[in-house]
């Protein structure tokens, strides 16, 4: 039977239902995910904050921008060469510090790795090579060498000459010197004579009781500096080479606990010749 030609067209709808419900898909638990390891990243920080020193950080924040070359000045460590930041001024890895800023101004501009820079440098390794090879001469500078640990950064290299438990720099909280500063002025002087660069002295002490009433740090840090002075230049250092002495008090501790011993220090600085 043939369909009739003006008949018209039969459209059939097929409706699919959806049942809302159940857990509404899994977009919630990614959030979720995202939440709680943002947390765990935040709760990271603020331990790493707390735990590490801020030579330390700056190794950490240098190792991880991209943007900042690193080499072998920057890292975390408290030996030589660790510890300070290397900043970058355009494309070039430059040391010094100001150099994040855009336009630094002269006292912070950085320094670039030029040929002169090099030199000092190879020529601060050397010195603290040569204080390393003394330590076999007699058990006398064994003992001596106990008490001092050197380091290079940008102002120069530092001679860091600091109490050993049991064996003192100066007696008791006075600035009179104990006969091992005395052997460490000698080795000081001889080192520091294969240069004729500039010399600064910072003295250092553990932070005094809170209970008292006159505090001594100032002025007992500032004695010992003047004292180590007179030590170097008795032993043979040229007076026109000593270019500062200074007296920190307890403001810079070298350990967590500011009243420890290890913080009755001297800093002899062998300035470089290219700042």
């Amino acid at each position: 039977m043939a369909g009739q030609p003006n008949a018209a067209p039969v459209i059939i709808k097929r409706k699919k239902n959806i049942i809302a419900g159940g857990h509404h898909g899994g977009a919630w638990k990614v959030a979720y995910a995202d939440f709680v390891t943002a947390m765990m990243a935040f709760f990271m920080l603020m331990w790493l904050l707390n735990a590490t020193t801020e030579k330390q950080r700056k190794g950490l924040a240098d190792y991880f921008n991209p943007t900042i070359p690193v080499n072998r000045i920057s890292g975390g460590g408290d030996g030589a060469f660790g510890g300070n930041s290397v900043f970058s001024e355009d494309t070039m890895a430059q040391n010094g510090t100001g150099a994040s800023s855009k336009h630094p101004t002269e006292q912070q501009q950085a320094r670039g790795e030029d040929a002169e820079s090099s030199a000092q440098q190879e020529a601060l390794a050397e010195i603290e090579k040569q204080m390393s090879a003394r330590g076999g001469e007699s058990m006398t500078m064994q003992q001596a060498l106990r008490h001092i640990v050197t380091r290079i950064t940008d102002e120069g290299l530092v001679i860091e000459v600091f109490d050993v438990e049991g064996a003192p720099l100066f007696s008791g909280t006075t600035a009179l010197p104990e006969p091992v500063l005395r052997d460490i002025a000698v080795l000081l002087t001889e080192v520091l004579g294969l240069t004729a660069n500039g010399i600064a002295v910072d003295g250092h002490v553990a932070s005094f009781p809170i209970t008292l009433i006159d505090n001594p740090s100032w002025p007992l840090s500032s004695g010992r500096a003047q004292a180590m002075r007179d030590l170097l230049q008795k032993t043979g250092l040229p007076p026109e080479r000593m270019q500062r002495v200074s007296g920190h008090a307890d403001r810079r501790p070298a350990t967590v606990n500011p009243m420890a011993q290890r913080n009755n220090r001297l800093e002899v600085i062998l300035l470089r010749t290219d700042r």
